[in-house]
């Protein structure tokens, strides 16, 4: 992974690139339920490949661990992250941790089409 910083505001985790572009990840903080949904994901098509959201999801799933809350992964990058991290399942929310890997799977394709339209 590029050795770029992960930083916060408000509720955007982001990456400051060159050219003035950034790398973002969107999220909703639904305190009252201790939850986090991350909502979008983007990197500028000339940066991807270089781990950059998995680096931003990273920075949420820490981020869910110091506060105790979970995150509900609601974009289909998200998803993807914890389809090939099981090892950060356990700060999901209850519905999304009982989730089968081939139902994390179907979800992911589910989202995915969406989000292309």
């Amino acid at each position: 992974m590029d050795d770029f910083e992960v930083k916060q505001e408000d509720s955007l985790f982001y990456i400051e690139l060159p050219e003035g572009k950034k790398a973002i990840l969107q999220f909703e903080l639904l305190k009252e339920l201790g939850v986090m949904r991350l909502i979008h994901t983007y990197t500028p098509r000339q940066f991807r490949g270089r781990g950059l959201a998995e680096k931003m999801v990273r920075e949420a799933v820490k981020k869910a661990r110091e506060e105790g809350i979970k995150i509900e992964p609601v974009c289909s990058y998200s998803i993807y992250y914890f389809i090939s991290h099981p090892e950060d399942r356990d700060v999901l929310v209850e519905w999304f941790k009982s989730k089968s890997d081939a139902e994390m799977k179907a979800l992911y394709d589910y989202y995915s089409a969406l989000e292309r339209g």
